[in-house]
């Protein structure tokens, strides 16, 4: 009995056992998702990995081209991913364009210039420009008749028109710009209000004491200096800020022996004021002698 008993209770654990070894023959289908999920990610990420890698050798290129001064191509043919057809697509501008390099900068350094250079590169450029202003004048005074009414003279501080003709301009003692005169600053102001320097409008005297209504050869020099002014304003358009009168009397003479003192001085001087750095300005003279010379 006690035998049978423990042979039937031997086969109950048997069974149990073998249920619990059972077999699961669906675990491949996990693993083969999670074998498609990596691959998928991972073409993803070539894919975006080809299409960086692409525009940045293409940008690489177009930089190394500028570069060794070459024209960089701004089209490519060939494909823009990995499963489409190949087509022509624009990859960056042109570099050169973009930051503003001109052709001549990137054949390499210029030589340098030294300040000297420099200096009588920028007067001669200077000395050009206000030739051609006189060149202007003159020009427009010409067919009035007038052009030898005016005498040019490049200085240091610009050029100057010097309004003298023996008493064309002001009678003695007077102020009163007469008739020629005020021809003569109708036909230049247009010139002189397309220039963006300042005028010195500047009157002279001969040494002849005045008498009348003018104390000294000041206050007369000062008033030939504000007619002139006026009728370039009021009459010729220029603009009040940027011109001014002043009257030096007799202390600025015309040293020329081929002119009479009396009567060439009797004068009013339109400078223009030249806004180059001094040390420019003094190489004026210089160029201005050689030029006549």
């Amino acid at each position: 009995m006690s035998a049978g008993h423990g042979s039937g209770g031997h086969g109950r654990k048997s069974r149990t056992a073998h249920e619990e070894e059972h077999e699961n023959h669906e675990r491949w289908a996990v693993s083969y998702a999670d074998m498609m999920t990596v691959l998928v990610g991972l073409f993803i990420v070539l894919y975006a990995v080809s299409q960086v890698d692409q525009v940045k050798f293409e940008q690489l290129r177009q930089s190394l081209a500028v570069g060794f001064g070459h024209a960089a191509p701004v089209a490519l043919e060939g494909s823009n991913g990995a499963l489409t057809g190949v087509e022509a697509f624009q990859i960056t501008p042109d570099l050169r364009s973009e930051a503003g390099i001109e052709a001549e900068q990137i054949q390499g350094p210029s030589k340098e210039l030294t300040e000297d250079e420099q200096r009588a590169a920028a007067a001669s450029v200077e000395y050009q420009r206000l030739d051609a202003v006189a060149q202007q004048i003159a020009a427009a005074l010409a067919p009035e008749g007038l052009a030898d009414r005016v005498r040019f003279r490049i200085t240091e501080r610009g050029l100057v028109v010097g309004m003298v003709a023996d008493d064309v301009f002001f009678s003695a003692a007077s102020a009163e710009l007469t008739a020629t005169a005020q021809r003569i600053i109708d036909t230049t102001a247009p010139v002189l209000a397309g220039l963006p320097d300042e005028l010195s409008v500047e009157g002279h005297t001969n040494a002849i004491p005045v008498s009348g209504r003018y104390p000294t050869n000041w206050e007369l020099s000062s008033d030939r200096a504000t007619q002139v002014l006026r009728r370039l304003v009021e009459v010729g358009g220029i603009a009040p800020h940027r011109i001014a009168a002043v009257g030096f009397g007799e202390a600025r003479p015309i040293d020329d022996p081929g002119v009479d003192p009396i009567e060439a001085n009797r004068r009013v001087d339109l400078v223009v004021l030249s806004s180059v750095p001094e040390d420019v300005r003094a190489l004026l003279p210089s160029l201005a002698a050689a030029n006549q010379g």
